[in-house]
């Protein structure tokens, strides 16, 4: 199994790295914005409720348990915040919760990207769920082409994760803008702190995708090696 090969933790290691780096980095980012009360006083509800009025988009907003777990749920056009974002009047709830508003605005306009990732996540849960026993199966069976057939089912998390690349970018662009055009965020400290928590965030896809990459390199050297 190759979490007993020395080579997995050689493909693996800088991405385990990387990730954690990466997650250290938006929890303290978000933990110090979290500090900085908003000059306008809205809560991360509040934010949305506000944007919505501006851009004429309707969406429901729901309070959803967890810690960042903060997402915009297009089949059922349902923004869901975190209770530290939904309640938080301070920057980086207001960063968040633009954020995913932005993810809304995406939906409205038609943005491709977004739409793509909404398709692929049947494929990609089914992929990552059979991928891997694809490739124990034809490993053990010395079916090499069964072994890449799970290499290609398991590739579909790197695509899916390299498509949400731009739909993520593109989401806090989105919501600095209106953030700025609505008159919520005005200050230059507050426009800093929310580019720093949607940076932050940014770098969680960048993380994942290469952690992504690097798994797809990894099975597909375990499959090469082997034939």
């Amino acid at each position: 199994m190759w979490f007993f090969d020395p080579y997995y933790f050689i493909f693996m290691l800088p991405a385990i790295l990387l990730m954690l780096l990466a997650q250290w980095y938006v929890s303290s980012t978000y933990r110090r914005w979290s500090r900085v009360p908003l000059r306008q006083g809205l809560s991360g509800a509040e934010v949305v409720e506000h944007l919505m009025r501006i851009t004429g988009l309707r969406v429901r907003v729901e309070m959803v348990q967890g810690r960042l777990t903060d997402h915009y749920d297009p089949l059922s056009r349902t923004l869901r915040l975190s209770p530290g974002v939904y309640h938080g009047r301070s920057v980086a709830a207001a960063a968040v919760a633009a954020h995913e508003f932005g993810h809304a605005l995406q939906h409205q306009s038609g943005y491709l990207p977004l739409h793509l990732r909404t398709l692929m996540v049947p494929a990609v849960n089914f992929g990552s769920q059979l991928g891997w026993w694809f490739i124990i199966l034809g490993l053990i069976l010395r079916v090499t082409s069964v072994a890449w057939l799970g290499v290609l089912l398991f590739s579909l998390g790197a695509v899916f994760a390299f498509i949400t690349l731009p739909v993520e970018f593109n989401a806090s662009s989105r919501a600095m803008q209106v953030l700025q055009r609505s008159g919520i965020v005005v200050a230059q400290d507050e426009a800093r702190g929310v580019r720093q928590v949607l940076t932050a965030a940014a770098l969680t896809y960048v993380a994942a995708l290469i952690t992504a990459v690097l798994q797809v390199l990894y099975f597909a050297f375990l499959v090469r090696r082997r034939d």
